[in-house]
């Protein structure tokens, strides 16, 4: 049986066999050392997929539409971006770039480039760094700090000119709640065990 420290009394635990749906927890303070949720590779996967989906949306139509004066404005998500690189703060916009459109990317491009081979019972090339490099770049995809801050901004301009959401908002809200529920069904136990069956 493998042995395994418990994250808040580090108390060394062996873990048997645990079914599906079912949870081991911490003889000493009760926490929760392995919880195998039914199905997760392929509920991961799924919502990977439908996350996709809805990014490619976010980033291909337009964010939101601004009227003013009779001048229509439409902007996306990259040129948000670049319109802080021209407005002279490089240091924001390489921010906002990275937390909103490249890490939801890399952390999208990793699930999937795990999940796809395990799923169809192959072993992904330099699987143990790809995921890796997915838990490190995770707590860099900040798109809801993102969303909170564009309806900040919209309630200001709200008496300024017309402002009109645009499909890539409804999105890239709905992106944030698809790939949340993708990272909270990922089991990474049940991928390692998934590899260990195949080989």
């Amino acid at each position: 049986m493998p042995l395994v420290a418990c994250h808040d009394c580090d108390l060394l635990c062996q873990i048997g066999e645990v079914p599906e749906g079912g949870a081991a927890y911490c003889v000493r303070c009760g926490c929760v050392l392995r919880k195998k949720q039914r199905n997760s590779i392929e509920r991961t996967l799924a919502l990977t997929m439908a996350a996709s989906v809805l990014f490619a949306v976010a980033n291909v139509f337009p964010f939101l539409s601004f009227e003013m004066r009779g001048r229509v404005t439409e902007t996306t998500l990259a040129t948000g971006v670049f319109d802080l690189w021209e407005q002279g703060v490089p240091e924001i916009a390489v921010l906002v770039g990275f937390t909103a459109v490249f890490a939801p990317f890399a952390q999208l491009a990793l699930l999937l480039y795990v999940l796809l081979p395990v799923h169809l019972g192959r072993v992904p090339w330099q699987m143990s760094r790809m995921f890796r490099l997915l838990r490190r770049i995770q707590p860099w995809s900040m798109m809801e700090v993102f969303l909170v801050g564009i309806l900040v901004a919209v309630t200001k301009l709200v008496d300024m000119a017309s402002v009109l959401p645009g499909l890539a908002l409804w999105a890239f809200g709905a992106l944030i709640v698809v790939l949340a529920g993708a990272m909270a069904s990922l089991d990474p136990e049940a991928v390692w065990e998934r590899l260990e069956v195949r080989r």
